[in-house]
């Protein structure tokens, strides 16, 4: 095959988890007297990691503030991190056709690659049922966040696969330039967490709409 090995990020591409971090920051911002803030606002803001989601929260806008005190983002992150541990995975679901496709791609070894922290990441793949599906996972708090291009280039080297024959499957801007700064193929899907942005701008080599799409990308001889 074309592809010997398959990197996938989690939010926004295989979990639909908007929903318990849209309940954990306005149980944040709410404790901080803050604010509240929209599902939409949230969503758009999801994807380079909770600390920049908190930020962006008490910030209630993508940029974050500039007069934002570091000591109360400090402050606000311990508390949504409580939170979050009380609401990961309550209401977050496998988005269409995941479980079905990750089945049927069950011979192709595969790594997740995270923004989200090891606690909360482990805590999601076992409400879920999804860790047995994947060798290698590699979360936000083991090394440098995409886009930086290292957890991609580790999680070929766990899997012992060059990079050439390895794809990211992702749902943002941070997957796409994570996998062309490493030298690997991407296919970007089009229903997640993208922040806002036309991903086919972006250049990836492929472009789906649906879950399903990826398997004849990832069988492909």
């Amino acid at each position: 095959m074309k592809y010997e090995a398959a990197l996938f990020d989690l939010d926004g591409t295989l979990v639909d988890s908007v929903y318990d971090l849209y309940i954990a920051m306005n149980l944040t911002l709410s404790d901080l007297a803050f604010p509240i803030v929209t599902q939409g606002l949230v969503q758009s803001w999801v994807g380079n990691g909770i600390e920049m989601l908190v930020k962006r929260g008490l910030s209630g806008d993508m940029q974050v503030s500039e007069h934002l005190e570091p000591a109360l983002a400090e402050k606000a992150l311990a508390i949504f991190y409580g939170h979050y541990e009380q609401q990961v995975g309550e209401y977050s679901v496998l988005y269409q056709h995941v479980e079905t496709g990750l089945a049927a791609l069950r011979g192709i070894p595969k790594a997740l690659i995270t923004n989200k922290a090891r606690c909360f990441t482990e805590k999601l793949l076992d409400k879920l049922a999804l860790s047995s599906h994947f060798e290698v996972i590699v979360c936000g708090d083991d090394m440098a966040k995409k886009p930086s291009p290292e957890p991609l280039l580790f999680a070929c080297q766990q899997l012992n696969v060059p990079v050439s024959q390895a794809i990211m499957i992702g749902d943002s801007k941070s997957d796409i330039l994570a996998a062309q700064a490493a030298h690997i193929d991407v296919l970007a899907v089009n229903y997640g967490y993208n922040q806002g942005e036309n991903l086919a701008d972006l250049n990836p080599q492929y472009l789906c709409e649906n879950f399903l799409d990826i398997i004849p990308v990832l069988t492909q001889r």
